[in-house]
Formats: C-alpha cells, structure tokens, sequence
C-alpha cells in the first residue's frame, strides 16, 4: 500500500509535531514501514543526517524525533525544505540539507515554484518507499494569507490527496472555534479532505467536554478522532524555544543533599535549544530558560546557547545587561559554558562578514580565541573524547571557526582525529559541538565539574540516567496516548482509503484571491510582539512549534 495522513493544527504549538511522532509510534508497533514528513519547516532546532553522498545535511529535529518514532534513521527527505529564521525579515533557505539561498520578501516568490517542486518530490519518493507516510502541517492550514502558495499544508493535501485531521489545543481556550473556523474558512476542495478533529491537552470530565464535539459534529459534518489527555512527561525534542516553560521537565529530586540550578539565556535568535534538555533529565539538576539578569546571580551553571544572529544576538546581550551578569557570574568563580554561536561570543572577536555582514565586533574576552565566519557551512556529525578518554558524540552546524587562538588553551573536547575543539579557561567552558550532552558518561563528568566549580559540594550526579532510554519512553508514551485515547481504527481507514466522500461544504469558504495581496500581521513565534510583512515572505507558511500532545 502507499497510504497518507496529513495532521493540521489551528495553531501552531498545538500538537503536531508529537501527534505526528504518536501516530509513527503507533504504526510502527503494527509492524508498518512508516516514514514521516514535513515539507516546509521553520525553526531554527534541527538536526545533522548523513545524505546519500556521505555528506551532513540538515532537517528538522522534529523530524529526527518522529523518524526515531517510526524506527528508522532520519533522512534528509523526511523535511525537504528548512527556513532558519536569522531576522525577522530574512531565513536562510535549507534545500534537502544544504543551505542554498537566503529568504526575504522580496525573493520568496521565485523560490516558492522550487521549494514545492523539491518537497512534492520527495514525498513521491518516500511513499514509493514506505507503506505510509504521516505528514506534519505547518501553523494553521487556514492562514488565507498564504494558501495561494502553500505547499505544506492543504496545497500539499491537495496535490497528493491526503486525509487531514486538525488538532487543536483546548489548553489555549476556544477550541471548537478554532476547529470551526479553520475548516470554514478554506474553499470547498480543502474541505473535502477535512475528515475531522483531534483535542489535544485535555483536562477534566469528558462527559463535560462530549456535548460539544457532539454540536462540532452536527455543524461541521465531521467527527472527533479522540480527546489526548495533558500529559506532564512529554517535553523533550520541543521543536522550538517558545514551547519551553521556565522549567525544563520535571526535575527528579537530587541523589545528593543539593540542587544544581542552570540557567540558560533565551536569546533571541536561539537555536538547538534543545541541548540542554539532556541536562534536564538528570535528578537534582533544575534548567530554567530566561532572560533575566537576576536569575544569573543565582545559577550555578551559565548556559550561553546556540543562536542564528550571532553577532545580533551577542549586542542584545549587552543592551539588556545580561552580558553584565554573565561576567559577574565568571568572576564569581562559577562556571560558564557557551554552545556554538554562545562559544563564539566568548571571544576576543567575531569577524563576520557573512551573517551579519558587520565586519569585525569585540567578543565578551572570555576566551583567547577570536572567531571568523566562512560562506561555508560546517554541517557533520562528530566523535570523540574529553577529560582523558570520556567518550562523546554530538553534530556541527555553523559558520563561524576559529582562526586565533592562544597555543597554551586547553581545548573541552578532543575529535576522532585528535585535533582539539572548543576550549576550557578556569570556569568558561565552549564548544562548537551541539547534542553533546546526550553521551552519558561526558554529561555525568561535566556536570561533577561544575558542581565542583560553583562549591556544591552536596551534589552527587545519579550513576545510571539514560538520555537514548528517556527519549525512548517519551516517544513509548505518545504511541500509548494514540493507541488508548484515538478512534485508530478509523484513523487507519483513513490511511488506508484516503479522504471520506460526501463531506459537506461549511461557508462561508475562502475568500476572494485578492485578498493575499493586502499587508497583513503574521505573527512571529520567536517574539513576544507580530511584525507587519507581506505575504508574499511566507514565513506564517513555515511556522510550527513542535507542541506537546497532552505537553506543557
């Protein structure tokens, strides 16, 4: 067979990435080859996959976590086409892997026939491929804005007559407006795939909630798949920064008689933000993202993360104090530690005429080293040790390098080759490497070190934490929440025979074409206010945040 499912949202953040990753689980567990696929992503979280050429390529860390759902290592198909926002007004353009181009209003529509062409192609590919593929949407399939040039959502449903489901969060309230709206507001041949609705992050009595899908289902002639349950556990692989709390997890109490408090600076232009969730999964280690000063003062552990605007995101540092704080912080003794772009901020310099394209900036002088950006991407995956032998694994994906160093500095890790990469001062510790702390033995030795540097003494690491186990459990779980709260025999009939016949038509439909043509105010994720921009810029087209099914 060569079915499809494609699962919308009336947001993003409402639950696609996960239910997307849920129903793979699923499937998986019956014994089906199931791959899945998001044609267009924008994020800046992703992740390093070895293409057919032996080259490193990147997708969508979204996309990795659902390929680990189907049981299958991640392929660059599996996400087509990736925008790695680095302005509000500009993305670099990620085709199959390579980064070919950067994104602004003015150019997004030449390269829209090419981005749709290549994503339409690499779903033909997979589903000659696998028994089925399950498609991931992106924001809301209902963004009239951008239907004239979607292909990711109901423009890709259409080309390749996919059934949709639409999930949305009833956690945010209005839900079944929401659901009412996004179907009514699309032209009679997207209905016509709408098969019906999944409520996501439930909780309550159902018997409270049943009187509304039975009214959903009177006006919009299509049925509830399930109610998915809030779920605590479920917060690892979130696609982007925002779907984070304060709080990263649920701390396990301490194996020691002390905490170890790590705040990791949200910056504006974040990326793999994820690397520090492997911090999170072990006891007594409490992560926090913020953007506060004071919450500097009092961390033991300074996380300076990955980021898209470098040298942007290094001189917001300083105009909100933050760059104040962390010097105070490493002149307290208490360790450091900065990840790709944070580790190129730690420097003596940035020279940058390929990202920012503002020549040379002074770094934070943390580090004797002095980075420089090459038009060049360096994407890998990478192996190797640290501290005398621990092993390590983690990927690369970056512009910068760096070009000066002080001979005498000690690098943090040592690669396959024996050339050292990153570098260790007193507390300032940084690497280029991302997904590093996902390797046991380095985390549980990195995290004794700066127990050791900020004196707490009572803080012992647990002996066994697995992180590869803990992802495993998250992705067991979603597949437990699809299989005991979704209708999958009726999912499955919908992959298997595609869309329902005789769905109705709900006006008042799309409205006119001319439409697309006006200014509008597309939300952007990243930030707390919207930016006005055409919509000929399709970035709505692109945004998603991997939301939790039943996840905070």
């Amino acid at each position: 067979m060569s079915g499809g499912l494609l699962v919308a949202g009336t947001t993003s953040d409402a639950g696609k990435s996960v239910l997307t990753a849920g129903i793979c689980r699923w499937l998986h567990r019956r014994g089906v080859r199931v791959a899945p696929f998001k044609a267009q992503n924008m994020s800046n979280n992703s992740a390093v996959v070895v293409g057919p050429d032996g080259r490193g390529g990147e997708i969508g860390r979204a996309q990795a976590m659902q390929a680990a759902a189907c049981g299958i290592a991640p392929d660059l198909r599996f996400n087509p086409v990736l925008l790695k926002p680095g302005s509000d007004l500009a993305s670099q353009v990620v085709l199959l892997g390579e980064a070919v181009d950067t994104m602004t209003a003015g150019t997004f529509r030449q390269l829209r026939p090419r981005l749709a062409e290549t994503a339409y192609a690499a779903l033909a590919e997979l589903r000659a491929t696998y028994d089925v593929v399950i498609c991931e949407g992106a924001g809301s399939p209902a963004e009239i804005n951008l239907r004239a040039g979607d292909y990711v959502n109901m423009g890709l449903a259409r080309h390749a007559n996919l059934p949709t489901i639409v999930v949305g969060d009833i956690d945010r309230g209005g839900v079944f407006a929401s659901m009412f709206g996004t179907v009514a507001l699309l032209d009679p041949e997207d209905q016509a795939l709408i098969a019906g609705f999944v409520i996501n992050k439930f909780r309550g009595d159902l018997g409270l909630l049943q009187p509304g899908l039975d009214m959903l289902r009177h006006v919009t002639g299509r049925p509830t798949y399930g109610v998915v349950p809030w779920a605590l556990d479920l917060w690892l692989d979130a696609e982007d920064s925002l779907a984070y709390g304060r709080v990263l997890g649920r701390p396990a109490a301490p194996c020691g008689t002390q905490w170890l408090d790590v705040a990791v600076v949200r910056l504006p232009r974040i990326s793999n933000a994820t690397d520090v969730e492997a911090l999170a999964t072990e006891p007594g280690v409490r992560v926090r993202l913020t953007v506060e000063p004071a919450d500097l003062a009092a961390a033991d552990l300074v996380v300076l993360p990955g980021s898209k605007s470098t040298v942007a995101d290094l001189a917001w540092l300083r105009e909100t104090g933050l760059a104040d704080a962390v010097a105070a912080h490493v002149a307290a003794g208490k360790p450091l530690l900065g990840l790709c772009g944070g580790f190129q901020m730690l420097g003596r310099a940035i020279h940058d005429p390929v990202e920012s394209r503002q020549g040379s900036v002074p770094g934070l002088g943390m580090l004797p080293i002095e980075i420089t950006f090459d038009p060049r991407k360096t994407v890998r995956q990478s192996v190797g040790t640290a501290h005398g032998g621990v092993p390590v694994r983690g990927y690369e994906i970056h512009h910068g390098y760096v070009s000066r160093a002080d001979p005498t500095l000690t690098p943090l890790l040592t690669g396959a080759d024996g050339v050292g990469e990153g570098a260790v001062l007193g507390p300032v510790h940084g690497t280029h490497w991302h997904g590093a702390f996902e390797s046991d033995a380095f985390r549980r030795w990195f995290l004794t070190e700066v127990a050791r540097l900020a004196r707490r003494t009572g803080f012992q690491v647990a002996p066994d934490t697995s992180f590869a186990a803990a992802r495993e459990r998250s992705l067991d779980l979603l597949g437990d929440l699809v299989e005991e709260h979704l209708d999958t025999d009726a999912l499955w009939r919908l992959v298997e025979s595609g869309p329902p016949p005789g769905l109705p038509f709900i006006p008042p439909g799309a409205p006119p074409s001319s439409a697309v043509d006006r200014d509008v105010v597309v939300p952007d994720k990243r930030r707390q206010a919207p930016t006005t921009t055409r919509r000929s810029t399709g970035c709505g087209s692109g945004a998603d945040v991997g939301g939790a099914v039943g996840g905070g």
